[in-house]
Order: C-alpha cells, then sequence, then structure tokens
C-alpha cells in the first residue's frame, strides 16, 4: 500500500475515532453523575425523592432541575441506564454542534409541563429526558431527509418503538409510573426536531445534483432567448 493513500484513509478512522470519544463523554459523565447520587441515597440513608417534580406546588419548582437526577430505586435506575447513555450518544455523535442546547432543553421542557399539567405526586426519574431524546432524534432524521439521519431515526424506532406506549396511562404496568414525563419529553423532541431543523447536520448536496442546479440557472428556458422576425408581405389589392 503506498503511504499517501495509507494517510488518506488512517486520517478519516482518527477523525471518526475523536468524534465518537467526544460523544461519550458527556453522556457517560451524566449517567455516572445519576449513579454516585443513587449511590450516596444508599449509603446516607436519605431519600430526596422530596426534590422531585411536584405540580402547581411552590416547592415542587426545584424539581424542573433535580427530578430527572433523582430515581426511586436502583431497578429504576438499572432501568433508564442503557437507553439514556445510548440515546446521548446518538445525540452528541450525529448532532454535535447543537446537542447540548437540545439535552438541556428537553431537560428544562418536560420539567417546566409536568410541573403545569401532572398529577399530584412527587415526580422522579430521567425516563422524560429519555423520551425527548427519543422522539428529537426520529422526527429530526425524518424532517431533514438526509440518508444517515433517516437511518438512525429507524434504528431508534426498531430499538426503541416500543416506548411510545408509556406515554398512555392505561398502558403502563405500575400506577405510580410517570406516563407525563413520557409524553412530555416526547413532545419537547419533537417541537425541537423542527426548531433546530436548520441548524446542526444537514442533508448532502452530491455533484450531479449541484451541476443540474448550475445548469438551470445558466440555462433558462430556451423560449425566452429565442428571437422572432416578423415577416410580412406587401400585397396590392384590386
Amino acid at each position: 500500500m503506498r503511504p499517501a493513500l495509507t494517510v488518506a484513509i488512517i486520517k478519516p478512522m482518527n477523525l471518526e475515532k475523536r468524534k465518537f470519544i467526544h460523544s461519550l463523554v458527556f453522556p457517560f459523565i451524566f449517567l455516572l453523575l445519576l449513579w454516585l447520587i443513587k449511590l450516596s441515597e444508599i449509603i446516607f440513608s436519605v431519600d430526596l425523592a422530596f426534590l422531585g417534580t411536584y405540580p402547581l406546588k411552590a416547592k415542587g419548582l426545584t424539581g424542573i432541575l433535580f427530578s430527572p437526577l433523582l430515581h426511586g430505586d436502583i431497578s429504576h435506575l438499572a432501568t433508564n441506564s442503557a437507553p439514556l447513555l445510548v440515546l446521548g450518544v446518538m445525540l452528541f455523535y450525529f448532532y454535535r454542534k447543537i446537542a447540548y442546547q437540545v439535552f438541556f432543553l428537553i431537560y428544562l421542557l418536560s420539567g417546566i409541563w409536568v410541573w403545569f399539567g401532572a398529577r399530584e405526586a412527587f415526580h422522579i426519574g430521567a425516563s422524560g429526558l429519555i423520551y425527548g431524546l427519543a422522539s428529537f432524534l426520529f422526527f429530526s432524521g425524518w424532517i431533514r431527509k438526509d440518508v444517515r439521519l433517516s437511518a438512525l431515526s429507524l434504528v431508534v424506532v426498531f430499538v426503541y418503538g416500543s416506548m411510545v406506549w408509556g406515554i398512555f396511562p392505561n398502558f403502563n404496568p405500575k400506577p405510580n409510573i410517570s406516563w407525563e414525563s413520557h409524553l412530555y419529553g416526547l413532545i419537547s423532541g419533537l417541537l425541537l426536531a423542527f426548531y433546530f431543523k436548520k441548524y446542526g447536520p444537514q442533508p448532502k448536496k452530491y455533484t450531479w445534483e449541484e451541476e443540474e442546479e448550475e445548469e438551470e440557472k445558466s440555462d433558462p428556458d430556451e423560449s425566452e432567448n429565442i428571437p422572432f422576425n416578423y415577416h410580412y408581405k406587401k400585397t396590392n389589392h384590386p
């Protein structure tokens, strides 16, 4: 293999590797924070559920910031861990330039709407954030009409499509599951997919498409440029 060709292959590989590692950093740190909080609760025998979102009560406003960080038990957190990490990595890998904005807007919007429109109870857990991420990744790929992002949408549907039943109260196996968080998270992701459609990755234009556009601009309708010569013949009438 020629040296120049070797360099040409290695450089894209190194770039993709750095991009993937960067996409792991924030989701991993965020998930680690959730586990540290839960383990601290267990070690010090404290329950921080009172910091969750309690709708339409002043005491529940703190939950807008803290509820995604809190979980009822280890099982609750373990269930949320894998999708939170996977969807977070997808967001930061494919939507690097807008990832932080999307993440924290879903975080805040879903929490605010839960405070305004959920049942009277303390709502805790990162499931609203998970639904928001899944919703954004699915609808954004569909809206942008980009091959890679559309494929990502299909992956999200294939892996996490069954989550949609979590937004309906009658389909939840346990009565204490916050289906409102799921619903508002999904709506947040949908709205942000439309809001950020002109930001971040855009559909790639291929050479043949650009050539066609240039031809259309340089060669307008021929009928507009055809000169018309009007010929008339003078006739003598008797």
